[in-house]
């Protein structure tokens, strides 16, 4: 069955509108880019050989995962990763008994963070499968009419959000449950951030403006993704730089990350946005329509915010004319897209052809590929983190990439330098997509200097001279001196920052001031200075008559500031806000942190909100168990630090709860959006939202759809 609007409409009303010629005529901007020889490994040739690489593989691949799903801090591109996954595919089928003989991943990563409790999905969460090629779409289309025996079918075109998977389950038209992918089966449940999503409704709308009655199930899953437009994500990013804090790289863990905020005002300030595009579970099936066209247009109906003019096709070649169409236009579009998904329109058909464990057999993600441009590395530097461990930085001839002029970029680490052999003079390709900071990912070893020699790493600390040694459990070089000024500047930063105690008005300028004058040397120091004995330097303003009094007096105060802050503070390695603020529920006390060990941890899991896992628990135990960190834990307690005991957790109000909050006038039937921001009000969450926001005439094409009022 067919959208509404003709096909040949949808499939050329975006180019028109975004003032790009037609469809056909777009020439193939999305084409793959060949890999330079450093790019593409070796192919094994023996069982042995593919067993080690296989494992490899994996362990970088679980690596990835966890970065990219825990944490939310991912150390390589998406692109990257996708190429890391299909060599192992491809090894995986070429010697199966060498890939059955090593520990397999998991089908899809788990985004589950501690302090929240787990939500069962009634139907799974899966990933989708993707393509890189026109040769794969095609291949995919001619599946889906083989399978399903037809010659003719209707695919939807959607672009590809890149955000954090979202379900929002709706009981009888009410909202009562939101939660994260998770591990496909069970996700985190984030009900009470969910309301600050804009425009996510507590109500489906029953009735719509013009009088049509809007069918509302029993219950429904809701799928979609939250993400951060761009236009957002730069706000935040002038924030972070005027408060003296680095930039976030990219959006989409900027938004994984705020979701999982224990405190909804956090989530309210950056102001998330949601779109809705698919389904999981519903009672009745009946209340679905036929086909995904339809089903868009419901979510629209409902009030809520979907995917606006999807594409219609039916041929292979009208489906990359869609490709292409949507890669055209992403630039100007103000959230990010990463690819476009090929859905099959046809729901009875959908279901006809099913799903393995982790992607549905009817739909396809296409996958962009990044922007490259070629340069000169022209020196490695290295970044000093607060833990100690050296970053490097590749520094390059200027060149423009993505509309900007790259300088730098990311090596990630001494193993990524090995393997690729970059080298000084080298003609290397860099990677980027949308606004992520840029990436090496290849060399071109035909335009190598003939004198060119494999990089030499530095065996002192370029702060502190002090020998580095290498790091048991990670392809990283550490400096062990934990008075080594670039370590402590970041250690301190952190623990003075929104993620710790947050100690306003004490910047990077000061903090560098009172490093350099020796009144600092770790951070037990900042409770014992004094405004008399430890002025800042004039040119950081702490030193005015009227800053320095208030800044001290912060600092003071923060000696009572949650506990979980100090724990966040402290730096602990694993432990970012959500297992800071868990350990900060078991313990109660900086004296009690400093007791525990992995065993005590594992045995407080049982009765626990959250687990607690066992590396991170390892982490833990090895940071407590260091003498220095248990001479600064006394130090802080003897200095009259005296933190607060943590609220309890505030995101995950009951849903009897959330109903008792609500005010009586938001029960009435009219449409939700008028009682949108007072039912938020009554969970105290923020102040009163703004109106919708209206989509740009650049991204109307695609954008989310605003509410219906």
């Amino acid at each position: 069955m067919r959208c509404p609007a003709p096909r040949f409409w949808r499939l050329f009303s975006v180019a028109l509108l975004i003032g790009f010629p037609a469809a056909s005529a777009i020439p193939n901007l999305l084409a793959d880019v060949a890999l330079s020889p450093a790019e593409t490994p070796a192919a094994p040739r023996s069982p042995a050989d593919a067993s080690v690489r296989i494992a490899k593989l994996r362990r970088e691949i679980a690596h990835a995962d966890e970065l990219y799903f825990q944490q939310a801090a991912p150390e390589i591109s998406d692109a990257a990763y996708d190429r890391l996954k299909r060599e192992l595919a491809q090894l995986e089928q070429a010697f199966p008994a060498a890939a059955r003989a090593v520990p397999p991943l998991p089908a899809i990563g788990d985004d589950h963070s501690a302090g929240f409790a787990r939500y069962r999905h009634r139907a799974p969460m899966l990933s989708l499968d993707k393509a890189y090629t026109e040769a794969e779409v095609r291949a995919f289309i001619t599946r889906v009419h083989t399978r399903l025996g037809r010659d003719e079918l209707s695919f939807i075109i959607e672009p590809k959000f890149d955000g954090l998977a979202l379900s929002a389950t709706y009981e009888k038209g009410e909202l009562t449950h939101a939660a994260t992918r998770g591990n496909g089966r069970e996700g985190d449940e984030v009900t009470a951030n969910a309301l600050a999503l804009h425009g996510l409704p507590l109500h489906l709308r029953a009735v719509a403006p013009d009088g049509t009655h809007n069918p509302i199930p029993d219950f429904i899953e809701l799928r979609g993704e939250v993400y951060l437009r761009w236009s957002e994500f730069r706000r935040i990013n002038r924030e972070q730089e005027a408060a003296g804090e680095p930039p976030f790289a990219e959006p989409r863990n900027l938004a994984a990350g705020t979701l999982k905020q224990h405190d909804p005002r956090e989530v309210a300030a950056r102001r998330l946005d949601v779109v809705l595009y698919g389904v999981g579970a519903v009672s009745p099936e009946t209340t679905l329509p036929a086909t995904q066209g339809r089903f868009h247009e419901l979510v629209h109906a409902w009030g809520l915010p979907g995917v606006a003019h999807p594409i219609s096709a039916h041929t292979a070649g009208e489906v990359w004319s869609a490709l292409q169409t949507v890669g055209a236009a992403r630039s100007r579009f103000d959230f990010p897209v990463d690819g476009a998904v090929i859905k099959l329109d046809d729901v009875a058909a959908q279901r006809e052809l099913g799903a393995s464990e982790s992607a549905p057999h009817w739909a396809l993600a296409y996958k962009f590929a990044p922007d490259r441009a070629e340069t000169l590395l022209r020196a490695i530097t290295f970044q000093v983190g607060r833990t100690g461990v050296l970053t490097p930085v590749a520094e390059l001839a200027p060149v423009r990439l993505g509309g900007v002029t790259i300088r730098r970029a990311t090596l990630h680490n001494r193993d990524e330098i090995i393997r690729r052999d970059f080298r000084l003079g080298d003609t290397v390709i860099i990677e980027k997509a949308g606004e992520i900071i840029p990436a090496l990912v290849g060399v071109d070893l035909a335009r190598r200097p003939s004198a060119s020699r494999p990089f030499v790493f530095p065996t002192t600390c370029p702060a502190c001279e002090t020998p580095l040694e290498n790091e048991a459990t990670h392809p990283a070089i550490r400096c062990p001196n934990r008075a080594c000024p670039a370590q402590l500047r970041r250690r301190l930063s952190h623990f003075v920052s929104k993620s710790g105690v947050n100690i306003p008005g004490l910047g990077p300028a000061t903090i560098e001031a009172w490093i350099a004058n020796g009144w600092i040397k770790d951070i037990p120091d900042l409770y014992r200075l004094r405004p008399e004995t430890a002025p800042a330097s004039a040119h950081t303003g702490a030193d005015h008559p009227a800053i320095a009094p208030r800044l001290f007096a912060a600092i003071d105060a923060s000696k009572q500031a949650e506990l979980w802050r100090f724990i966040s503070g402290l730096g602990i390695p694993r432990v970012g806000t959500g297992t800071a603020r868990e350990l900060a529920r078991r313990t109660g006390s900086l004296k009690a942190l400093a007791a525990l060990n992995a065993d005590s941890l594992a045995r407080t899991n049982a009765s626990a909100p959250a687990i607690i896992g066992t590396a991170t628990a390892e982490a833990i135990e090895t940071f407590l168990r260091d003498p220095q960190n248990r001479s600064m834990l006394a130090e802080l307690i003897a200095l009259g630090v005296r933190p607060s005991k943590a609220d309890e957790p505030k995101h995950q109000p009951s849903t009897q709860r959330s109903r008792r909050a609500r005010s009586p006038t938001t029960r009435s039937p009219g449409p939700p959006e008028t009682s949108l921001n007072s039912d938020r009000l009554a969970f105290g969450l923020f102040p009163r939202l703004p109106g919708p926001k209206p989509s740009s005439p650049l991204s109307a094409p695609f954008a989310p759809s605003p509410l219906r009022v």
